[in-house]
C-alpha cells in the first residue's frame, strides 16, 4: 500500500480505538460501487489491524453496520452484483470474528415506486418534483439510523464521498467540515455524526485500492471494475492508475434506478446495451418511453388527489393510463425473464399494493390480475385475496332489480378487504363515507 493509503487506515483505526472511546456504533452506507467499496476495505484492514496488534479485551467493541439501501428499482446488474457482495461480506465477517453486520433497507410497500406512479398516479419524478429521493432513499435508511440512536443514543456515519467528484461535492464538504476534527453534525438526524475518511482521496488511487489490494471479504473487485468500464459513456472514460496491462481504462459512471426519469440521459445504460448488454434494452426504452409520456394532457386528471384543481389541470394519470403502463412494465418484466428468470421489476406485493389503491380511489374498472394474466398466461390469485366470486355473483342475483345498488354494496366490501390486506384501517370510514356520498349524489342527477 502507498503511504497515503495507510495514513488512511490508520487514521480509521485511531477513530476507532483511542479518539473515541464510546460505543458509538459506525454506519457504513454501502452501495456497492467504488467509493463505499473502497471505504469499507480500508475500514476492514483497519479492524485486521486492530486485531492483530492490541490485546485489549475490547478492542473491537464497536459495531460496525453495512447498511445497503435498495429502493426496489435498481439497476439489476448492479443489484445482483451487491446481493453477491453482501453475501459474501455478512461470510467473511462471521469467519473472521469481526463486528461487521449488514443490513439492507428498502422503502415501505406504500413508498415504493410503482405503489405511488401506478397505484396512486404520482408522475414520474423530474427535477422539479423528485418525490422519489425522500421516500425511497433517505428514509429507508433515516429509520435504521434513528433506531440506532434510540439503541445506543448517538451514531456515526462513514461516508465515502470525495472532494474530486466535482466542484460541488468538494464545496458542500468544505462548508460542513469542521478544521482538525474529523466528526461533523449530520444537517438532518439528531445525535448522528458523519465520518468520511477518504474524502481526499482522487480518482485513480480509488482504482488503485480496488486494483491493487485483494477485497478484505474476498470477492473478485475485477467484476467490479468491469461493469463501470463496460458502462463508461465515451464521455465520462477516464486513465486510472493500473496494475497490469489487462485493467485498460474504466470510466467513472453512476449508477442508480433504472426507472430514473430525473437524468435526461441514462448513459451507464446505454454503454452497457452497447457493450454487450442487449437484454437490457426493453429497460432503457420502457425509461424513455414514460418519460416522454409525462405531461401529455390525456395522461392527467384535472384534479389533485386532495381534489383542489391542479395546475394546468395536470395531476395524477388517469386510470386508462396507469392500467397501460402497468401492461407494459409486465410486459418487460417477461421479456427480462427470457434472460435471467430471477429478474422481478415489480414485486408481487406491489401488485395487490396498486389494485388496493385503485379501490380506494373507487376505481373498479381495470383489475391488476386481468392484466398480469393476460400476459403470463397463467392465474394471479388476487382476486381470491380480495373478493369472493361467488359472494360477488350472489350480490348481483340479490341486487337484480338495482344492480347499481349490489355494485355499491361490492365496491364497499372490497375498499374494507383492501384495508386488511395492507394490514391499514385508518381511513375506511372516511373512504366509505365519500364513496356513498359520489353514489347518492349521482342518484339525485
Amino acid at each position: 500500500m502507498s503511504k497515503r493509503i495507510e495514513y488512511i487506515v490508520d487514521e480509521i483505526l485511531d477513530q476507532y480505538m483511542y479518539a473515541d472511546t464510546s460505543f458509538r456504533p459506525w454506519i457504513i452506507g454501502f452501495s456497492g460501487g467504488k467509493d463505499s467499496t473502497v471505504l469499507l476495505t480500508l475500514v476492514w484492514l483497519a479492524l485486521r489491524k486492530i486485531k492483530r496488534d492490541t490485546i485489549t479485551p475490547f478492542q473491537l467493541r464497536r459495531p460496525i453496520y453495512v447498511v445497503c439501501n435498495d429502493t426496489m428499482v435498481e439497476n439489476p446488474i448492479i443489484a445482483t452484483y451487491v446481493d453477491e457482495v453482501l453475501a459474501q461480506i455478512e461470510t467473511k465477517a462471521r469467519e473472521e470474528d469481526l463486528p461487521i453486520f449488514v443490513r439492507k433497507t428498502e422503502p415501505k410497500l406504500e413508498d415504493s415506486f410503482w405503489v405511488n406512479v401506478i397505484g396512486k398516479g404520482y408522475p414520474v419524478p423530474n427535477t422539479a418534483f423528485r418525490w422519489c429521493t425522500d421516500k425511497m432513499k433517505i428514509k429507508p435508511t433515516a429509520r435504521f439510523i434513528i433506531e440506532q440512536v434510540d439503541e445506543c443514543g448517538e451514531a456515526i456515519i462513514l461516508i465515502g464521498t470525495r472532494k474530486a467528484e466535482s466542484a460541488t461535492r468538494a464545496r458542500s464538504i468544505k462548508k460542513h467540515e469542521v478544521y482538525g476534527k474529523r466528526l461533523t453534525n449530520h444537517t438532518i438526524l439528531r445525535n448522528t455524526y458523519v465520518y468520511a475518511p477518504i474524502k481526499e482521496l482522487m480518482l485513480e488511487e480509488v482504482w488503485y485500492i480496488i486494483n491493487a489490494i485483494p477485497s478484505p471479504w474476498g470477492f473478485d473487485n475485477s467484476i467490479l471494475f468491469n461493469i463501470y468500464k463496460d458502462a463508461s459513456a465515451d464521455d465520462y472514460e477516464c486513465p486510472t492508475v493500473v496494475t497490469d496491462k489487462s485493467h485498460g481504462s474504466c470510466g467513472q459512471s453512476r449508477f442508480g434506478c433504472w426507472v430514473c426519469t430525473v437524468v435526461k440521459d441514462d448513459k451507464s445504460m446505454r454503454s452497457l446495451i452497447k457493450n454487450g448488454r442487449e437484454w437490457m434494452k426493453p429497460l432503457y426504452d420502457f425509461r424513455i418511453e414514460i418519460d416522454q409520456e409525462r405531461n401529455i394532457i390525456e395522461n392527467r386528471m384535472p384534479y389533485r388527489r386532495d381534489g383542489r384543481r391542479a395546475i394546468n389541470d395536470m395531476g395524477p394519470y388517469v386510470f386508462s393510463y396507469r392500467a397501460k403502463m402497468l401492461r407494459r412494465l409486465l410486459e418487460v418484466q417477461h421479456d427480462l425473464q427470457k434472460h435471467d428468470p430471477q429478474i422481478k421489476l415489480i414485486s408481487d406485493q406491489e401488485l395487490i399494493a396498486i389494485q388496493v389503491n385503485w379501490y380506494r380511489d373507487f376505481n373498479f374498472g381495470y383489475q391488476v390480475s386481468e392484466i398480469y394474466n393476460s400476459i403470463y398466461k397463467e392465474s394471479f390469485n388476487m382476486e381470491e385475496n380480495i373478493k369472493n366470486k361467488l359472494e360477488a355473483d350472489l350480490m348481483k342475483e340479490i341486487c337484480s332489480e338495482n344492480p347499481e345498488e349490489g355494485e355499491l354494496i361490492e365496491q364497499l366490501l372490497l375498499l374494507q378487504r383492501s384495508k386488511s390486506l395492507m394490514q391499514r384501517r385508518r381511513g375506511l370510514k372516511n373512504e366509505i363515507e365519500s364513496r356513498l356520498k359520489e353514489f347518492v349524489n349521482n342518484k339525485k342527477q
